[in-house]
């Protein structure tokens, strides 16, 4: 018989902990919160909300919400219409394919050595992940600086695409923005991660290794600034129905804790100074395309 693939084992290990533990295989459910929380929110969706949190203002009748939260709710959805959503040390992945069809090389960390002596085409130099700078800009290589300010991570592919077909003709351009996630406790590679928002939390999980024998699947939390963001039946039932990193509203530098058998939960788990595991990371968002 053939031994069991260590990624298949993790797998089948968390559905099971899942299948045991969630009271319901339903949909998940997600917090209470507006749609422009997500890392995915359109321009349309913010637009729509900052017109309701100003006729809110404006009429005075805020019901439950307090005066505090409409106007720091309204600050933070001008300031992402206004400012976009991209930050120094973001990460981006970015894909053009070579005309005829089909992403460069198969993807990110494909080709031999002879593939990597060669000159490189315009398409096979912007196939690659970049970083954005100080100042919101992207540097591209035959492209140049690229101001990122007011785009969205909606926004990104389409936006791209217009920059790169200034200087490759009707480029077909994919782009995915990668978000760093902490990922502590009972796994095998704690660390940051960075990943794309529509990841599945167990996508974060196989990319830190897989969880250790001391792990307890049934108590996997998230957290933010330390204070837990989910946990429980809402997590394990979400986990369950495939929600997204996007779906679960998560930000970058939130923190994947994975409690272990011996006790070590949050108060016992802060962020890992670690390095970022580039061959992880990579084998991770080169599925994507």
């Amino acid at each position: 018989m053939r031994p069991m693939n260590p990624i298949g084992g993790f797998i089948a290990a968390l559905a099971t902990a899942i299948a045991l533990a969630a009271p319901a295989m339903g949909a998940a459910q997600l917090p209470e919160e507006t749609p422009v929380h997500r890392l995915k929110a359109t321009r349309p969706e913010l637009e729509q909300h900052l017109g309701q949190l100003r006729q809110l203002a404006q009429s005075g009748k805020l019901g439950k919400l307090s005066p505090e939260w409409v106007r720091a709710e309204t600050s933070y959805v001008v300031r992402r219409l206004e400012e976009g959503d991209f930050r120094v040390g973001d990460r981006l992945l970015i894909a053009v394919e070579e005309p005829g069809g089909g992403v460069v090389g198969g993807g990110i960390g494909g080709g031999g050595a002879a593939d990597r002596n060669a000159v490189k085409s315009p398409e096979q130099q912007l196939t690659d992940t970049f970083t954005v700078g100080a100042s919101q800009e992207l540097t591209l290589p035959g492209v140049g600086v690229v101001s990122l300010h007011g785009v969205l991570r909606t926004e990104l592919e389409p936006f791209l695409s217009g920059e790169i077909g200034r200087y490759i003709k009707e480029p077909v351009v994919h782009a995915r923005p990668l978000i760093s996630l902490a990922v502590t406790g009972g796994v095998n590679k704690a660390g940051y991660y960075t990943v794309p928002a529509d990841a599945l939390i167990s996508a974060v999980l196989m990319a830190a290794g897989g969880s250790t024998k001391e792990a307890k699947l049934t108590d996997l939390q998230i957290a933010r600034n330390g204070k837990t963001l989910w946990k429980g039946d809402a997590l394990r039932r979400a986990v369950a129905a495939g929600s997204t990193l996007d779906e679960l509203q998560l930000q970058p530098g939130d923190e994947v804790v994975v409690p272990t058998k011996s006790g070590a939960g949050l108060d016992a788990l802060r962020y890992v100074a670690a390095a970022l595991s580039i061959p992880i990371s990579i084998y991770t968002i080169s599925k994507i395309f």
